[in-house]
């Protein structure tokens, strides 16, 4: 049902900082970025997204579809604590395992983001039909 861990979501106190550290010392490419967040590689198809949004640490899990996600997880025990809500990219959701667990389900239903030239997001790239 996973396909990928989408991301790692860390809270950071200074954007500028977190990509001196991550991007320039430790050499992670830049792939987004907002006012309040950047993405960076650290695998094929995985981010480390640095936030100055005040949540605390997630990891995201990508799944084909959050809503039968939702489903599949509710029916084998699991709870849905938020959502399902709308992100840029698609549908999001948090659910709870069995034992407690927190699980933050999305899907990519509206697209990955469009990039300009120094890295900003600008928009979506639609998803195949």
């Amino acid at each position: 049902m996973f396909k990928r861990i989408d991301c790692l979501r860390l809270p950071v106190s200074d954007l500028d900082a977190a990509l001196a550290f991550y991007r320039d010392a430790l050499g992670h490419d830049l792939v987004w970025r907002t006012e309040t967040a950047a993405g960076l590689r650290i695998c094929e198809g995985s981010e480390l997204v640095v936030h100055t949004e005040g949540r605390p640490a997630e990891t995201d899990l990508l799944v084909d579809d959050v809503v039968d996600s939702i489903d599949r997880i509710v029916a084998a025990g699991g709870r849905l604590l938020v959502g399902p809500f709308d992100i840029q990219i698609g549908r999001c959701a948090v659910m709870r395992d069995p034992w407690g667990n927190e699980l933050v389900i999305l899907d990519m239903s509206k697209g990955t983001l469009k990039v300009g030239a120094a890295g900003n997001v600008v928009g979506n790239i639609e998803p195949p039909a």
